[in-house]
């Protein structure tokens, strides 16, 4: 065959191989670009919500990579609880829990719990939920102050009796309606503060190598 028209077959073919080829390589690279946005997102909001539950001040090391991972049935939680550890000078200062009750209304709620090394809670935020709009979702801060009823407390204030809703002879308060959600929260709080209170389980997790469990 003449090489002449065999340039003009494949030249057409290996011009579209070209181009397939480097569309491939472009979609990788945007993908790529992408997948960092999303996971920087993710660390920049994970952060934040740390940030929220420590007292301003109390650390100076890097939380994201100061953390240990351990089984959610510690803290009858439905998944692995994520221990992010606050300390100031190499001294221990905070521990934040990551943990999650499958009690809510609509199923799971994530839930960060920051807890001193006095045994005190630093603050509690919510991470994620499926709760009734209206009704359930004034568990997040943005919806209303609930969650702020948290702060300072510990076993002794409210005793261990107390740490239940109102409707159940409780300290903390129900939502009108709505009573299964912030049943679910407290009880999620009060076993972190259970575990924490155990022994030296709150001092043991800051001799851990960060991300070896227990």
């Amino acid at each position: 065959m003449n090489i002449q028209i065999i340039k003009q077959i494949f030249k057409p073919a290996l011009l579209l191989a070209t181009f397939a080829f480097l569309g491939v390589l472009l979609l990788d690279l945007i993908n790529q670009q992408t997948q960092q946005r999303i996971t920087d997102n993710e660390r920049e909001a994970l952060m934040q919500q740390l940030m929220q539950v420590v007292d301003k001040g109390s650390h100076d090391n890097e939380l994201l990579t100061d953390s240990i991972v351990l089984p959610g049935k510690l803290f009858h939680s439905s998944q692995p609880v994520t221990v992010y550890r606050a300390r100031k000078n190499g001294n221990p200062s905070a521990a934040i829990f990551v943990t999650t009750t499958d009690k809510g209304y609509q199923g799971s709620i994530r839930i960060v719990v920051g807890i001193r090394m006095n045994k005190t809670v630093s603050g509690v935020r919510i991470v994620q939920h499926n709760e009734t709009p209206g009704l359930g979702d004034k568990i997040e801060l943005q919806k209303s102050p609930w969650i702020l009823s948290f702060n300072n407390t510990s076993l002794q204030h409210p005793d261990l009796s107390h740490w239940r809703v109102k409707k159940d002879a409780g300290y903390f308060d129900q939502f009108t309606g709505a009573t299964i959600t912030p049943r679910a929260v407290v009880g999620a709080v009060r076993d972190v503060l259970v575990w924490c209170s155990q022994g030296d389980n709150l001092t043991s997790i800051f001799n851990q190598p960060a991300g070896k469990p227990l």
